[in-house]
C-alpha cells in the first residue's frame, strides 16, 4: 500500500536548482501492476476533470471547478530517486488517484481496532429515490436522521442505562439513468448483530411512511473483515467507478460515465463527512499524519503525458510505466461520456 507523498513547492531542477525536496516515503518503483494502475486512474481522471470543468463552469460553481482543476493536475509532475516515486497530490475526494491512497490508509488506521470485533455485521441504509433537485435535503435528511440514533444510545450509555453503538459508516449514492433519480445510502459496519438489527429499526421508524421501506434495508455477517472495510472506504459515488470500467469491448454500448450526474453529487455531499465513525476512538485521531522529509539530489523528472496515458521523462522522453490503455474503456471514455443525463 502506497503512502501519500508530495513534492516541496519549490527546489525543483526546472528553476536551475540541483536538490529537491521531498516528503513521505514514495511508492515502489519496482511494483509495475500499481504504476500501471496509477497510469490508468489518472487517466481516467484527467478525461472526467475536463468535463466536469465545463459543467462547473456552466452551472457557476466556482469552488467546484477550482477543485477540478486541482484533481486534474494531481500527480502531472513526479520525480523519481533510489526505486521510488514521489509526487503531488490533490487529496480530492473524487480523485481516483487520492482514493486509492486514502483506502491504504483508512485500513492501517482502522482494521487494526476492527479485528477484535467479534461479531461484525454490514448494514445498509437507504431511502426511496430523489430527483436532483432533492438530493442535498435528501442527504442532510439523513445524516441528522443517522446521529439521532447514535445520539440516543450514547446518551443511554452516559446514564448507565443501555449500551452505545459501535461502528463505521459512508455516504454513497447512485444514479438512475433510466429513470434520472439519485439513491442516496449509507453502508455501515457494526461491531455486533444486535446494533445493525437495532439501528435498522430506528431508521425504518423514524423515516417518513414510504420513504424507507422494511426489504430494502439489508443486514449481513461480514465473513472478510478488510474486503467489508475496503466496501465502505471509498468515494461516495458509482458514477465511474467498477463495474462499468471493467466492462468488455462488446459492452461498451451500455458502459457510460454521467458526468452531470456526477456534478451534482459532488454538490450535494460539498462539506459532508462521507467516512466516519462512531462509538470509539481511533489512534492519533486528532493529530496531522507527518511525513518526513528529505532531500533528494540525484533524481529523475516526470511528466504525465495526455496522449501516451503516461509519464514522460522529461530529458529522455521515456515512458515510465508503459501503460496501454484497453480498447474496452478507450471506447468508453472517447465515446460514452454522458454530460447531459441529471
Amino acid at each position: 500500500m502506497s503512502n501519500i507523498n508530495t513534492l516541496a513547492d519549490n527546489g525543483t531542477n526546472k528553476t536551475g536548482q540541483n536538490n529537491i525536496i521531498v516528503n513521505g516515503e514514495g511508492s515502489d518503483l519496482s511494483n509495475t501492476k500499481a504504476l500501471q494502475g496509477r497510469a490508468k486512474r489518472k487517466t481516467i481522471t484527467q478525461i472526467m476533470m475536463l468535463n466536469l470543468i465545463v459543467i462547473a463552469q456552466e452551472n457557476g460553481e466556482p469552488e467546484l471547478e477550482k477543485s477540478y482543476w486541482n484533481t486534474y493536475y494531481c500527480q502531472q509532475n513526479i520525480v523519481t530517486a533510489d526505486g521510488r516515486l514521489y509526487g503531488k497530490y490533490c487529496k480530492n475526494r473524487f480523485c481516483t488517484l487520492c482514493c486509492a491512497n486514502r483506502k491504504a490508509e483508512m485500513i492501517n488506521k482502522y482494521y487494526p481496532i476492527m479485528k477484535d470485533w467479534s461479531e461484525p455485521f454490514f448494514l445498509t441504509l437507504t431511502v426511496k429515490s430523489c430527483k436532483a433537485h432533492q438530493l442535498k435535503g435528501y442527504i442532510n435528511s439523513m445524516l441528522k436522521t443517522f446521529q439521532k440514533i447514535v445520539e440516543k444510545h450514547r446518551k443511554r450509555n452516559q446514564r448507565g442505562t443501555g449500551i452505545k453503538l459501535v461502528g463505521v459508516k459512508s455516504l454513497e449514492s447512485n444514479f438512475n439513468p433510466k429513470t434520472k433519480t439519485y439513491n442516496p445510502h449509507f453502508h455501515i459496519i457494526t461491531k455486533e448483530k444486535w446494533m445493525a438489527e437495532v439501528i435498522k429499526k430506528e431508521w425504518i421508524g423514524r423515516s417518513k411512511k414510504g420513504y424507507a421501506v422494511h426489504w430494502c434495508q439489508k443486514i449481513k455477517p461480514i465473513t472478510n473483515l478488510e474486503t467489508g472495510l475496503i466496501e465502505i472506504i471509498k468515494y461516495g459515488s458509482k458514477i465511474f467507478t467498477e463495474p462499468d470500467l471493467k466492462k468488455k469491448a462488446k459492452q461498451t454500448d451500455t458502459a457510460h460515465i454521467y458526468l452531470k450526474a456526477l456534478d451534482t453529487i459532488l454538490t450535494a455531499m460539498k462539506g459532508k463527512r462521507i467516512f466516519d465513525r462512531f462509538g470509539f476512538n481511533s489512534p492519533n485521531d486528532d493529530s496531522p499524519q507527518q511525513y518526513p522529509a528529505k532531500l533528494l539530489a540525484d533524481y529523475r523528472e516526470w511528466e504525465y503525458d495526455t496522449k501516451n496515458s503516461d509519464w514522460i521523462e522529461t530529458t529522455t522522453g521515456e515512458v515510465l510505466t508503459d501503460y496501454k490503455i484497453p480498447s474496452h474503456l478507450q471506447a468508453i471514455l472517447e465515446n460514452n461520456i454522458n454530460s447531459t443525463k441529471h
